[in-house]
């Protein structure tokens, strides 16, 4: 019960913080409509339906039918799938990876250091939208090709703010009291260095999460990412803009999407970089 004081003041900070809280309900319906397409949408998204094509709002079809038939609403549910999916496997990537490297670069210094970090601003030469047309030369596009390239450029992302974070600590007076104990540096970074960069972490894997997001709907919307039948939010901007002026709504209901996900996301990455950090939950 020790443990519940802590977690039940941070929870009543969270849910006083206007945009976490936001950011939070925001970022939750995006999982809802994931987790509802799992299960069930009003139609087969992919189903083609002609003589239905161009329909407005209505109780059959909530948003419509875009220049197929196809049921718009339906596509959004099932289009969150991709997103999240995307945005999951590309975080991990980059999160397992270039934290891994950053720590690396921090405990030992030196040479290493150096060319772990020479490593990132190469990688950063090649940005995802460039990775993923040089894959899809050789593999084809699909999703897991715009997962890799997003992830290969999440990277060099994490590498350097594990670095920064983690020469931040090496420099305190507890991880210099740990070396003169006998700790070696790899007890002193699991030990000392991963839990006080914990929530610089976490908050930087939030706002990645929104770029993978954007990013997924570029390559979708280039033809790169997510491959028909299964629906992407960048795929439906491409198919509207052919219909812009006859049914511009068909952009909107996208566009929309994409924007209130980022949105939540970096809202919520905003409010977990206060609660989590010291100094301002002190003045909260």
């Amino acid at each position: 019960m020790v443990g519940a004081a802590p977690q039940s003041h941070f929870a009543m900070r969270a849910l006083r913080h206007p945009s976490f809280a936001v950011g939070a309900l925001l970022s939750s319906l995006l999982l809802l409509a994931a987790v509802i397409a799992l299960v069930w949408t009003p139609y087969p998204p992919a189903d083609i339906d002609i003589p239905h094509k161009l329909q407005g709002s209505s109780a059959a079809h909530w948003f419509g039918t875009d220049s197929l038939g196809r049921d718009i609403a339906s596509q959004l549910l099932a289009g969150a799938q991709a997103s999240i999916l995307v945005g999951v496997f590309a975080v991990l990537i980059g999160f397992s990876i270039g934290t891994g490297l950053g720590l690396l670069a921090s405990a030992r210094g030196g040479w290493v250091e150096e060319g772990v970090m020479r490593l990132s601003d190469f990688t950063f030469a090649f940005p995802a939208l460039l990775s993923a047309i040089m894959l899809g030369a050789i593999y084809g596009p699909g999703l897991v090709t715009g997962i890799v390239a997003i992830g290969v450029f999440n990277i060099p992302v994490f590498a350097r703010v594990t670095r920064a974070a983690a020469n931040a600590i090496w420099a305190r007076e507890y991880v210099l009291a740990a070396r003169a104990a006998g700790k070696n540096r790899w007890q002193i970074t699991w030990h000392h260095v991963v839990p006080n960069i914990a929530s610089a972490l976490i908050v930087q894997a939030t706002n990645q999460f929104a770029t993978a997001i954007i990013a997924e709907a570029a390559l979708s919307y280039l033809g790169l990412g997510t491959q028909p039948p299964m629906p992407s939010w960048g795929r439906m901007l491409n198919e509207a803009q052919t219909q812009m002026f006859q049914a511009p709504m068909l952009a909107v209901y996208p566009g929309m999407a994409i924007v209130l996900a980022v949105l939540g996301l970096n809202l919520m990455g905003d409010g977990l970089r206060d609660l989590l950090d010291p100094k301002l939950a002190r003045k909260r």
